[in-house]
């Protein structure tokens, strides 16, 4: 991977020395040209890189755009806020990848990122579920390989902190680096950070949470217990209780509950006695769910707590406060399973999350807005990108019927770029939809195959000097893209 910056010494030096104090003049636009550096606000900054392609946010998203951007020529800086890529998969322990249950759903990217896990010894099918049973570290290793191999720059610790435009088009993104603000100049800015960042930053228009009551999805602050006997909790779980709702077995073991669903399971009885005891609250036992996790033998991936709705994943005060709240509801939880549930007698929070789980927060306004009837019409575009078929799985508000099987409906590339700025295309779970469609295509093998398209678009769009919003998938040769349309 290469890790050279080019900024001269000088600048070196002169970037130390900006504080973090000048992210409050986030939102001051005006720009000159200053030799080898930039004026942002009353202070010049260098400009850390000059490339063709920047990608904001390294989740499935940013990584497959990066990747697949920097293969096709374009010179790539994937920036990334943490110090692993994967996103809610490696940094929020939100494992496995759940299933598109749409037939021949992957794209290149996705089959690759899956033959490199059997290469590396982890069998990402059970054969039942049909979910990707991954591993976190090992899936940040396959990410540093990828994009080591397709030559992209990674700027690690990095926060977007301002969008700088000129005319229609972005010209610059500041960046807080761990040295202070920096500025990166590029052609094609693919927004994947999850948040709508850069498409905010630059005037886009977005909305955020459920139209009908403003609440976003709630949050969920995911963690592993390690020091698990998976072969006792398996006796008890599938043996004795009899659950056959998770159909797979050892290594690949599922155990859940959720009382607001219609579905009946058999651990709900046993988290509300704890509810009747006190040891937990009736919050923490709502939902529950753990996943052994291949490669990582006796520990669980769990799912859960679910923090409750009133603390909002778009304002950052209650975001905040939802991490407290949220430690207090893992560390209850896991103190109960320990106390109860056999097989996690000898258990241990092995690792917390470093990111809450965002299921929604910020969705652009694109060319073309996606709506619940998407999903139930399962709709055809010609400039698809991807298809899915994950059920409607807005929780706390809508957990909507499947479709039937073989169905799918597709996500168009107009979903992912505005009118409002020429060289910018989102991808990931912002997209341009309704709250309760991006319930369904929130999913991370979606999300990848989104920046996937939306790095082999930017690309193209570069070499062919047309403007990102204005490229119609459908002229990009059939072998380039990564899908073609079945409608």
């Amino acid at each position: 991977m290469n890790f050279n910056i080019p900024i001269s010494r000088r600048d070196l030096f002169k970037l130390a020395g900006v504080t973090a104090a000048g992210v409050a003049l986030s939102g001051t636009k005006p720009v000159e040209a200053a030799g080898d550096g930039i004026k942002y606000g009353d202070k010049k900054i260098p400009v850390l890189y000059s490339v063709d392609v920047c990608v904001c946010g390294g989740g499935p998203a940013g990584t497959a755009a990066a990747v697949n951007a920097a293969r096709d020529g374009a010179n790539t800086l994937l920036i990334e806020r943490g110090i692993a890529l994967g996103g809610l998969g490696v940094l929020g322990c939100v494992y496995p990848f759940m299933d598109t249950h749409a037939p021949d759903s992957d794209t290149p990217y996705l089959a690759e990122l899956k033959n490199r896990l059997r290469r590396k010894g982890i069998e990402p099918f059970d054969g039942v579920t049909q979910q990707t049973w991954h591993n976190p570290e090992i899936l940040a290793e396959i990410h540093d390989e990828m994009c080591e191999e397709a030559g992209v720059n990674v700027l690690y610790q990095t926060v977007v902190v301002d969008a700088l435009t000129s005319g229609n088009k972005i010209s610059e993104v500041i960046i807080q680096t761990i040295a202070g603000l920096a500025a990166v100049k590029a052609k094609v800015f693919i927004d994947a950070t999850g948040d709508a960042y850069l498409a905010r930053a630059s005037g886009v228009e977005c909305e955020r949470g459920y139209e009908k009551t403003g609440n976003n999805q709630p949050l969920s602050f995911r963690f592993e217990m390690g020091g698990i006997d998976t072969e006792r909790l398996y006796q008890y779980v599938a043996i004795e209780l009899q659950e056959d709702w998770c159909k797979s077995k050892l290594p690949y073991f599922e155990i859940a509950e959720a009382m607001h669903r219609k579905q009946r399971y058999k651990l709900e009885a046993f988290m509300a006695r704890g509810v009747e005891t006190g040891e937990i609250t009736q919050d923490e036992a709502e939902y529950m769910q753990a996943y052994t996790i291949i490669g990582k033998n006796g520990v669980m991936s769990m799912n859960c707590p679910e923090i409750p709705v009133k603390f909002r994943a778009t304002d950052p005060v209650s975001y905040s406060k939802a991490v407290t709240f949220g430690r207090k509801m893992m560390r209850n939880i896991a103190r109960y399973l320990i106390k109860h549930l056999p097989g996690f007698e000898n258990a241990f929070i092995s690792r917390e999350a470093v990111m809450l789980g965002a299921r929604e927060s910020w969705r652009i306004k694109g060319k073309y807005y996606m709506v619940e009837d998407d999903y139930h019409n399962q709709s055809r575009f010609a400039d698809a990108v991807c298809r899915t078929a994950w059920f409607i799985d807005a929780h706390g508000e809508k957990v909507s019927e499947k479709l039937p099987a073989g169905g799918f409906y597709e996500v168009p590339y107009r979903a992912l770029v505005t009118d409002k700025v020429a060289n910018l295309i989102v991808a990931g779970r912002c997209i341009s939809a309704s709250f309760i469609l991006q319930a369904s295509m929130r999913i991370q093998p979606t999300c990848a195959s989104i920046g996937e398209a939306a790095g082999i678009a930017a690309a193209y769009a570069l070499r062919n000097k047309i403007a990102a919003n204005k490229l119609d998938w459908t002229t990009i040769p059939a072998y380039k893209r990564s899908y073609v349309s079945q409608g």
